[in-house]
């Protein structure tokens, strides 16, 4: 204590301009202590990336996502890898050290030599896990290429799980869609969804759900199911670039999607007894225990 207050005379006694530079330098190195403390603290910034192809800059028609193969469908795939790429790069930009995407298009969306370098890609199917490799080690996610729930009017190639059986889905009495599945799996580890991207539709959809907070690009507006008007390339990868950036920034302020549980569920789907014939509706009423499970239901 004795040597504290020597040290304290012997800086009071220096003359003012010193004293002031020492003042100014050791609050320089005290600032830079606390905005590096919650990195340290923190380790290697995660952020976990599922794509889909519908809502990708480019896709607006079930031509071009469907059947696997045809020159549509190949060609949308460069879009959506296109639209990755920008994410990838906003990302590393914003310091992001650790970025997983997982390809959750049903039959799979990623071409492998047009892979952004800077993160690590999931595809193939069977996988364990709705969303493989997801845990609470990740910071936040994205929702890449989404697209608008069943049902939107104006959500180009809007449907929830399956098209072609008009799947619809309620949770605790409320209609949701994909953004809502796949954020309350991320909400079950606390993790938020930071970012989504789509067609205008399904930004309007992630609002309502995830808040002001959660950053949306729009790749297209929708005109009806299968119509669009198209936003340029060069627009949409910068769009989506610094939207990266900003949901990076925006972590902290979002917050994880939960659903109470147990969750009341009703699902409301086609069956088709004869392939030739208009499908038939049927629901299904039940309860959920865990969120992990919600896609089996």
């Amino acid at each position: 204590m004795k040597d504290m207050m020597n040290q304290s005379r012997s800086i009071l006694s220096w003359p003012m301009m010193v004293r002031g530079a020492v003042c100014i330098r050791l609050a320089v190195v005290l600032l830079v202590l606390v905005c590096l403390a919650p990195a340290l603290r923190a380790g290697p910034l995660r952020i976990y990336i599922v794509t889909d192809l519908e809502g990708a800059s480019g896709v607006y028609k079930f031509a071009q996502t469907r059947e696997p193969g045809n020159p549509l469908g190949e060609k949308a795939k460069e879009y959506l890898m296109g639209d990755i790429a920008a994410v990838v790069r906003g990302l590393r930009a914003a310091g992001v050290t650790d970025i997983v995407v997982l390809d959750g298009h049903g039959s799979q969306a990623f071409v492998p030599h047009l892979m952004e370098p800077g993160a690590r890609y999931i595809t193939g199917t069977p996988r364990p896990g709705p969303l493989t490799g997801f845990d609470g080690s990740f910071a936040g996610m994205i929702q890449l290429g989404a697209h608008a729930m069943m049902g939107t009017s104006d959500g180009v190639l809007c449907h929830t799980q399956s098209s072609r059986s008009e799947n619809r889905y309620w949770y605790n009495g409320v209609e949701s869609g994909e953004l809502v599945q796949c954020g309350a799996i991320a909400g079950h580890y606390d993790i938020p969804t930071i970012m989504v991207t789509g067609d205008e539709a399904t930004c309007r959809e992630a609002t309502r759900f995830f808040g002001p907070d959660c950053v949306t690009v729009a790749t297209k507006r929708g005109i009806a199911r299968e119509s669009a008007e198209l936003y340029p390339f060069d627009e949409t990868h910068q769009a989506l670039h610094d939207g990266a950036r900003r949901a990076v920034a925006a972590i902290g302020k979002c917050q994880p999607y939960k659903l109470s549980l147990p969750i009341q569920a009703r699902k409301e789907h086609l069956v088709f007894d004869d392939p030739a014939a208009p499908g038939r509706r049927v629901t299904k009423e039940g309860v959920i225990e865990d969120v992990l499970k919600l896609l089996e239901f």
